[in-house]
Order: structure tokens, then C-alpha cells, then sequence
């Protein structure tokens, strides 16, 4: 390969493909805001383009500044990350006419799946199993009401064009349903510029299990098994890890070919994930897609002993997959810890500052993608995530007791970070049985700090 590839993201993700790239001989650029000067994703990049002041909105989220540092650079490609504009379907039909391969699903099957609505449609018609609920948009609190009726409380109103948790009401009680339906409306037009909400019945107790997925866009799609992903906290992940302890074989082969069959109905091209509600009779449903790479996917990377990135990169030129279904088999578990820069102890509240001390662990199957280092200072503008601790074992045993020697090795000092948390949830019972689910954190109790 001959290309230049633009990274339009920050920190660890953005460092990720710039290894990747490195490693297959591509030469990269990276943009960075003002408050990025001293990441590591700008030291290691090629070539780096200032794009603008520390607001998201006036650089990370800038288009025309964006495609302008590619230009300038004469970058032929562009690498999205996730969250930005990773799945921003009119900034992938920017990059494809200003001559630019945007590394990712096309602009379509962006557009198309980030509709929850077209999205569990096609799902259906693919024969994938979807969480009862409207069939569309809900016209107005009445249909919506007559709905919820025939289906049961619970149930969950959603923002169409949502994500991550925004745009969601959970309705127990039909008394609570004109509120509910109303602010999540608010919610749906204000976040994302469209009003549109549906409903479906909600799960107490479900885990969240999602499938990995690659695509070449020209018929064909691997299932990379499942990432459970039910350790979270107002629904934003914080501990991932594959397999699932859940899933028995069975249930895996049927959640693998639906997974396929629902991402070969959009012919799917790029890395992807379908995401999977699994309840307590061990039934999953669909719940959205994800058209963009995750934030856990080194995990899969660990059991699959697979480049995600690489291989993400090679579908973007039109090239197949280095890998078949032939040669992969997953190996042993894995687990990631998010270690992001909050305190636990107080709420998970945000703690920026400057990092004095940074030691990350090592040996055998232990793996760390930060941006971080000692000295770096940690800006108050972006995401909290500041580096993804990552185990391979031979058996989840194995994997649980090594991420509890990583997370004793891993010292950051300066600024709260949330290791004490994810120390706590290794030695809790109910996470060392694998018996726990979405609502882990509701029944999770912070020991005391120890000074």
C-alpha cells in the first residue's frame, strides 16, 4: 500500500491506528486541538495539524477543517476513531467527494443503521430476533400509550437517532407515560436534531452482549464472537470481556449467524458490532448497530489474535481479509478495564490535572493502550478515558487473577483514577461467578479509600 491516512480523532484510539498503520507502512497525520498539543498521538503521527482551539465544536467536530489538514497533507484516507464523527454519515459523503477513502462503512449503511428504527426493521426481515416494541416512530403520546398496554410494563421510549443512553425513559407505571414520552422527544430533538422516539419493552435484568463484526462489502461477513459488556455505569461501558460467561455454545452459534445474517442484509463493509439484549431465559434480541470500531475491540483482538484496525484499513482499499473463517478460532479469555480519569469515590466525577507518576503493569497478556505519561495534563474537554488495561488468559480464571496483578502494578498519581473501582469489582463475588448484569452498579458499594 501507497496512501497517506488522516487520523481524525485524539488520544489512545487515534494512537492505535498510527501503530497499525505504521506496522503495514502507511504514513499518517494527525490533527490535534490546542489542548492536545502534548499527546502522544501527535508526537508518533507522521506529520501533525493543529485544527483549532480546545472545544470539540471548533476542531474535533469541525469538518471543513478537517478535510482541510487533509488536503494540505495530501492525505488520500481518513481514519474516523470512534465517537467524533465516526459515525456521522454526512462527514463520510464529505470525505468520499473531496477524493478522500474514508476508512469505515459507507456513507449509507451509516445513515441506515444509525435509524434504530430502519435499523430493527431490517434486522427483522433478516430474521434476527428484536425486542418487541412499535414498529416505527410513535406518532403521539396516545399511540404511544396504546402501545405500551398491549406490550406490558416496563417498557423504554428511545430517541430514533440516539445513543449512548441520551433520548431514553424507562416507563414502569402508565401514569408516568405523558413525562416520560414528552422529555425524551425534548431530549431526541435537542441531541441529535430529530424528535422522533419509539418504544420497546423493557428488561430488569438483562446483560448487554455484542457481537463482533467484519465486513468486506462484497458479500461477505465474520463473526468475531461476543464481547459482554453489562459492567456499566449510566449506560457507558466500563468493563468488557469475551466470552461471555453467559453463553453457552449453542446459544453463541445461533447469536453468531444472526449477527451475519443481519449485517450481509446491508452487504456490511468495515468493522462492526450488533448488540444484543440477553435476558434470564438465556433469549437475545437486537438492539442497535454500531457502525464504527469499539472502544473495547482490543478484547476481541486478544481472543482472536486479529488486527481489527489493519484489517479495517484493507477493506477501505478494496482488498479481502487476511484473515478467513478458516484460521479463526478464539483462544483463552479476555478482559478490559477502562481506567479513566474520575473518582470513584465521588461519584465517578471527572478529575483532570497533570499526571506526576505513570507506571503501567506488564508481563504475559497484559496489554495497555494510553495516550498517557507522566506529566501529561489530563484537559477538562474530552472524554475521561485516559488508557484501556487489557489481560489475556488461558481461561477467565487465569484472565481474573492477571487483571488483578495489572491493576496492582498500574500506578497513576496526580489525579483520581478509577483502578480502586475495578479492584473492588475483581474480587467481587457476583463478577468472579460471572453472575451479573446491567444493573451490577445498583447493588455495588465503594469499600472505604484506603490512605
Amino acid at each position: 500500500m501507497n496512501h497517506k491516512i488522516l487520523i481524525a480523532n485524539r488520544g489512545e484510539i487515534a494512537l492505535r491506528v498510527i501503530r497499525a498503520c505504521k506496522e503495514i507502512g502507511l504514513k499518517t497525520v494527525a490533527v490535534y486541538s490546542q489542548a492536545d498539543a502534548d499527546c502522544l498521538h501527535v508526537r508518533f503521527a507522521d506529520e501533525a495539524v493543529c485544527i483549532g482551539p480546545p472545544s470539540p465544536a471548533e476542531s474535533y467536530l469541525n469538518v471543513p477543517r478537517i478535510i482541510s489538514a487533509a488536503e494540505i497533507t495530501n492525505s488520500d484516507a481518513l481514519h474516523p476513531g470512534y465517537g467524533f464523527l465516526a459515525e456521522n454519515a454526512k462527514f463520510a459523503e464529505i470525505c468520499e467527494s473531496s477524493g478522500i477513502t474514508f476508512i469505515g462503512p459507507t456513507p449509507e449503511m451509516i445513515s441506515k443503521m444509525g435509524d434504530k428504527i430502519y435499523a430493527k426493521t431490517t434486522m427483522k426481515k433478516a430474521g434476527v430476533p428484536v425486542i418487541p416494541g412499535s414498529e416505527g416512530g410513535l406518532a403521539n403520546e396516545g399511540e404511544a400509550r396504546e402501545l405500551a398496554r398491549s406490550i406490558g410494563f416496563p417498557v423504554i421510549i428511545k430517541a430514533a437517532a440516539g445513543g449512548g443512553g441520551r433520548g431514553m425513559r424507562i416507563v414502569r407505571e402508565e401514569s408516568e407515560l405523558a413525562k416520560a414520552f414528552s422529555a425524551a422527544q425534548t431530549e431526541a430533538r435537542v441531541g441529535f436534531g430529530d424528535p422522533t422516539v419509539y418504544m420497546e419493552r423493557y428488561f430488569e435484568s438483562p446483560r448487554h452482549v455484542e457481537v463482533q463484526l467484519l465486513g468486506n462489502g462484497r458479500g461477505k461477513v465474520l463473526a468475531l464472537g461476543e464481547r459482554d459488556c453489562s459492567i456499566q455505569r449510566k449506560h457507558q461501558k466500563l468493563i468488557e470481556e469475551s466470552p461471555s460467561p453467559a453463553v453457552s455454545p449453542e446459544v453463541r452459534k445461533m447469536m453468531m449467524d444472526a449477527a451475519i445474517a443481519g449485517a450481509e442484509a446491508v452487504n456490511y463493509r468495515s468493522a462492526g458490532t450488533v448488540e444484543f439484549l440477553f435476558d434470564e431465559s438465556n433469549s437475545f434480541y437486537f438492539m442497535e448497530m454500531n457502525t464504527r470500531i469499539q472502544v473495547e475491540h482490543p478484547v476481541t483482538e486478544m481472543v482472536f489474535n486479529i488486527d481489527l484496525i489493519k484489517e479495517q484499513i484493507r477493506v477501505a482499499f478494496g482488498d479481502d481479509f487476511k484473515h478467513t473463517h478458516v484460521n479463526l478460532e478464539p483462544v483463552g479469555h479476555a478482559i478490559e478495564c477502562r481506567i479513566n480519569a474520575e473518582d470513584p469515590y465521588k461519584g465517578f466525577r471527572p478529575t483532570p490535572g497533570m499526571i506526576t507518576s505513570f507506571h503501567t503493569p506488564g508481563g504475559l497478556g497484559v496489554r495497555v493502550d494510553t495516550h498517557a505519561y507522566a506529566g501529561y495534563q489530563i484537559p477538562p474537554f474530552y472524554d475521561s478515558l485516559m488508557a484501556k488495561l487489557i489481560v489475556h488468559g488461558y481461561d477467565r480464571t487465569e484472565a481474573l487473577e492477571r487483571m488483578k496483578r495489572a491493576l496492582e502494578e498500574f500506578v497513576i498519581e496526580g489525579v483520581s483514577t478509577t483502578i480502586p473501582f475495578h479492584q473492588q469489582v475483581m474480587k467481587d463475588s457476583r463478577f468472579i461467578e460471572g453472575n451479573f448484569n446491567t444493573h451490577f452498579l445498583d447493588h455495588f458499594t465503594m469499600e472505604d479509600r484506603d490512605e
